[in-house]
């Protein structure tokens, strides 16, 4: 699939997503492994192609929840997912940008927020007091208190799990956007307590560095002005870091 690439990169219209999807249909299965969080927005088919009533557990460090056009865009993907019948709520775990806070949150979906079928649970350590009381805010003391909570509300549902590394810190993984908070090892506790409470019906991982290739010159100004100017490492220390750290996510995201 490495030709669509430079075609679907950071963002694509609708007519090449269908076209897309169904050359890609009959080979998806259960858990994807996939390139940089530029695709994230893919998840959003990855996920039409279950049936069953799910719930969409992402950790990310960012929300992608931008209500502003194109349509299939990955800082837009949440939406795409909101829109399919059978996916009861999204809940997305350590984002640490802006975009969680004000004026940011401007162009996010409050309105599914507001209603339930959205959470965020943004990073609020280096917040001021008042806004870490922000709706879904988590710090680094409690976390996991709050991971487990909304485990245990999930018990006995199918859940969704899709990974965009861009959640750990840089040194696990390098990706083409700003890094978390969240280590490896954080990230193998989250999924270990989804399943001991919920039926983890599939999953994903993305969000690893790759040369940015763009097919389109819209498609590559938006993208190159949306992304942050990072310091990349040489390729041998891209493929240590990001290769370590999926050696440990993939087994058990996959249940292995």
């Amino acid at each position: 699939m490495s030709e669509w690439g430079p075609k679907l990169r950071f963002s694509a219209p609708s007519r090449l997503i269908a076209k897309f999807y169904d050359k890609v249909k009959p080979q998806l299965r259960p858990y994807l492994l996939y390139g940089s969080g530029d695709f994230h927005h893919l998840t959003a088919l990855w996920i039409r192609n279950h049936c069953q009533p799910l719930v969409v557990v992402s950790f990310d460090n960012h929300p992608d929840w931008d209500i502003r056009p194109p349509k299939w865009a990955c800082g837009a993907w949440i939406n795409r997912a909101l829109e399919l019948s059978h996916v009861a709520k999204v809940s997305v775990w350590g984002c640490g940008n802006f975009e969680c806070w004000w004026p940011g949150q401007l162009f996010g979906n409050r309105a599914a927020e507001r209603h339930g079928r959205l959470e965020v649970h943004p990073w609020a350590d280096d917040r001021p007091r008042s806004q870490q009381n922000r709706r879904g805010a988590i710090i680094r003391g409690n976390w996991q208190d709050r991971f487990h909570d909304f485990a245990r509300q999930l018990a006995g549902q199918s859940v969704y799990v899709t990974i965009d590394i861009d959640c750990l810190v840089v040194a696990e993984a390098v990706t083409n956007w700003e890094n978390g908070r969240f280590t490896t090892e954080d990230v193998r506790w989250g999924i270990e307590t989804l399943r001991q409470h919920c039926n983890i019906a599939g999953g994903d991982l993305c969000g690893a560095f790759s040369v940015p290739q763009y097919a389109r010159r819209k498609q590559r100004f938006a993208g190159e002005w949306d992304h942050p100017k990072i310091s990349i490492p040489s390729s041998a220390e891209i493929r240590e870091r990001n290769f370590g750290t999926l050696g440990k996510l993939w087994p058990v995201l996959v249940g292995e």
